[in-house]
């Protein structure tokens, strides 16, 4: 047994939003109790930084007189811990923000050699003592005069994980560690099975249904409903805050000066070809995506139409509008909401897939998507978030060697500009002049054109990657926070800027949250989900914190 004034013992800590001090200090001392050290060993307490400054966690640190370290997502994602929880992991790569925290802490803290899961080796690795578990978490800083333990693995309350490594010395007459740590058989989280969870294999299948459907999703329910009548923040619409810029507005505000004429496209209508490498005839501009949808819908010869869902509904209700009847391939998930090529039929002439996915935030590979393509097969990709991408890699914008490709994108979500009604179609010459004779005269306005070339321009994009860039450090701050809830289950590799979330009674939680001021998007709605789903929009951090607070509350309302 380590004495405390042999041992350098950190905490690691993972906790909910509005955890009192209270809560996480009487973890700490069941945790210190279990392995016989006092609060005197305590040298720090680690958790993931978005938590850093939660009062609960200062509090405590403050308590026991130590310091709060906080870590990056990212490196805590590089530890490889003994007690992985398939939930944080999926979410965010972190399998345990508890026990990766106080292994960092602790090897960083001897100074002795590198971080745990950085050039560290295992005590299993290094000929760990008789007794101690394979895999259980003993590290060693190689070449060193001390050895980094997990010494006790991860324990949970309500809202709070917590565990216990140290710095232990090695004296000279020891061949190996002479340090033990807890087996597996005492049960790192009350309830739950000694083996770490599994996270399920990916498999390539999905289900095809292609009967008429007179189910209950409305698919005419878009987020903007979720809003329209009370003052809540928004986490339903996945339109970019503080948009449109002040550069945009001042070119759209100048325009107005030319509404007396006719709209004339053809300078904005060359921005997009320009950008896209492509010749205008391949270009159509469009009063926004869904305008692209209907006119597919209305032009386009199509026997026997598939859409690839969960996805934004608007495509197959214009195609039903439009006296189709369509068919569904329904993407599961267990796969991960993975698109299976096979799994959509030969014969259907029409395919639309969305990428990435509203409202999954899975980004398919381009190849999957262009496997899909057949002679005599109209292939739609609604590419309408694949600006929030960085790099915009997996699209397949600008490509002309897919048959039968049509890709529509829109300006609205990077750019703020739902209520003026912008996106486009690339496709081939000849299916933007069908889709051309089912517009009417002048379908897009000045304003709309003047933005249109606007954020075509160099500057424009370069801006437009910064956002996504900064997107996607928010959206990992939101399933980090979302990884410390139990109740949540997340859809793993988001690349949009929105996550799709599960939760037993999910129209319950929506409801509650409403009562404490935020709107998230119902998923019951979506062919594929059901009323356990939500889907939340990407925020700066601190509304994000702000909501985390509020889904916890409106997680113990309901018990």
């Amino acid at each position: 047994m380590l004495s405390d004034r042999e041992a350098s013992a950190h905490l690691g800590v993972g906790a909910r939003p509005g955890v009192p001090a209270d809560e996480v200090l009487a973890l700490v001392d069941a945790v210190l109790r279990e392995a016989g050290l006092s609060r005197t060993a305590v040298r720090s307490l680690a958790t993931l930084d978005a938590r850093a400054a939660e009062p609960g966690i200062a509090r405590a640190a403050a308590a026991l007189g130590v310091p709060v370290r906080g870590f990056a997502a990212e490196e805590l994602a590089a530890v490889s811990v003994p007690h992985p929880s398939a939930l944080p992991l999926a979410a965010t790569g972190t399998a345990s923000v508890a026990e990766a925290g106080a292994l960092l802490a602790a090897g960083r803290g001897t100074g002795a050699g590198g971080a745990p899961g950085t050039g560290a080796r295992t005590g299993t690795e290094a000929g760990a003592a008789p007794g101690t578990e394979p895999g259980a978490g003993g590290v060693e800083a190689s070449g060193a005069r001390a050895r980094v333990v997990l010494l006790v693995p991860k324990r949970k309350t309500r809202r709070t994980t917590c565990a216990l490594a140290a710095s232990v010395p090695v004296r000279s007459h020891e061949g190996a560690p002479g340090v033990r740590l807890l087996p597996p058989s005492h049960g790192y989280i009350a309830g739950e099975p000694g083996s770490p969870p599994t996270i399920p294999t990916p498999h390539t299948t999905a289900a095809m249904d292609m009967h008429t459907h007179t189910d209950a999703h409305d698919l005419r329910h878009h987020g903007d409903a979720e809003v329209r009548d009370e003052k809540l923040i928004d986490l339903a619409v996945n339109v970019r805050t503080d948009t449109p810029p002040d550069w945009l507005r001042r070119r759209i505000a100048d325009s107005l000066t030319g509404l007396a004429a006719y709209p004339d496209g053809r300078a904005a209508r060359a921005a997009v070809a320009e950008r896209h490498d492509l010749p205008p005839n391949r270009v159509l501009l469009t009063a926004g995506a869904a305008e692209a949808f209907v006119l597919l819908a209305r032009a386009l010869p199509a026997r026997r139409p598939v859409v690839v869902h969960p996805q934004f509904t608007e495509p197959e209700a214009a195609l039903r509008d439009a006296g189709h009847e369509v068919g569904r391939v329904l993407l599961r998930e267990e796969d991960g909401f993975r698109l299976d090529p096979a799994a959509v039929p030969e014969e259907a002439d029409l395919v639309v897939v969305g990428n990435p996915t509203n409202p999954t935030s899975v980004l398919h590979p381009a190849a999957s998507i262009a496997a899909l393509a057949r002679p005599g097969r109209t292939l739609v990709v609604d590419e309408a978030f694949m600006d929030a991408v960085p790099g915009e890699r997996e699209s397949l914008a600008g490509r002309t060697d897919v048959p039968g490709l049509v890709v529509l994108r829109s300006l609205t979500k990077t750019w703020g500009l739902a209520g003026l009604r912008i996106g486009y179609v690339l496709a081939a010459p000849g299916t933007i002049a069908d889709l051309e004779r089912a517009q009417p005269l002048w379908p897009v306005s000045t304003p709309a054109l003047v933005a249109a070339e606007a954020c075509m321009a160099r500057a424009a994009l370069a801006e437009a990657e910064h956002a996504a860039h900064r997107t996607g450090m928010e959206r990992a701050h939101l399933l980090a926070g979302l990884a410390e809830f139990d109740e949540v289950r997340t859809v793993a590799g988001a690349e949009g800027p929105f996550v799709l979330v599960r939760i037993d009674g999910a129209d319950a939680v929506r409801e509650r949250l409403r009562s404490l001021g935020f709107a998230a998007r119902r998923g019951d709605t979506f062919p594929g989900l059901d009323r356990n789903w939500l889907r939340l929009a990407v925020r700066d951090r601190a509304t994000t914190n702000r909501f985390l607070q509020a889904l916890d509350q409106a997680l113990l309302m309901g018990g």
